[in-house]
């Protein structure tokens, strides 16, 4: 069994429902089972700045899929829910990142990079992460939680906090999907 850290992101149609409702559905990808799921942030976007602010997140998978696999499946999920690929940073409905995946490093297939290129970069992907997976090291990069730390930009990523999202969580914990502990440690 794999271990593979998601990221989650979308902006329009109801992002934070979309966001929980995906978190649900992937359980149902093949020889695939959610082991923990972040809260939800919001964030402001990258690039395009003419969009809603975004919603995003982090998961922790086990899987059998190889890495190429997983993406083909994260890919159909998007697809499923209204994915369309206009504007490059443009508004979306669903946006899912191969981020970890083990201790792999693939870097042969312009496609799927992994870890995902640009994860030490981002504030919004690395609060989710480290929430999920606070000890969690990026290779070649170094611990998660401390270049959080040095991101400027990181009290711009706010946690939300909203009636029922932790009931949410909590029921999604109960289903036997979110238990790995806390200090369970990044592949």
């Amino acid at each position: 069994m794999s271990q593979a850290f998601v990221a989650l992101g979308g902006n329009i149609d109801g992002p934070a429902s979309r966001l929980l409702a995906v978190m649900q559905e992937f359980d149902s990808l093949p020889h695939t089972r959610l082991v923990r799921a972040s809260s939800l942030y919001r964030t402001a976007p990258v690039g395009y700045a003419d969009q809603p602010d975004f919603i995003n997140a982090a998961v922790l998978l086990d899987t059998t899929l190889s890495p190429a696999a997983l993406m083909t499946e994260l890919q159909a999920l998007e697809t499923r829910h209204g994915r369309v690929r206009h504007l490059r940073n443009g508004p979306r409905t669903l946006d899912l990142d191969l981020l970890l995946y083990d201790n792999l490093t693939l870097d042969d297939d312009p496609a799927l990079i992994v870890p995902h290129p640009r994860l030490h970069l981002r504030s919004f992907v690395l609060a989710p992460l480290v929430e999920i997976s606070p000890e969690c090291v990026l290779p070649r990069h170094g611990r998660a939680a401390s270049i959080l730390e040095r991101m400027l930009d990181r009290s711009d990523v706010h946690r939300i906090d909203f009636p029922g999202l932790e009931d949410g969580l909590q029921i999604l914990r109960r289903l036997g999907q979110g238990l790995m502990p806390m200090h369970h440690a990044c592949v």
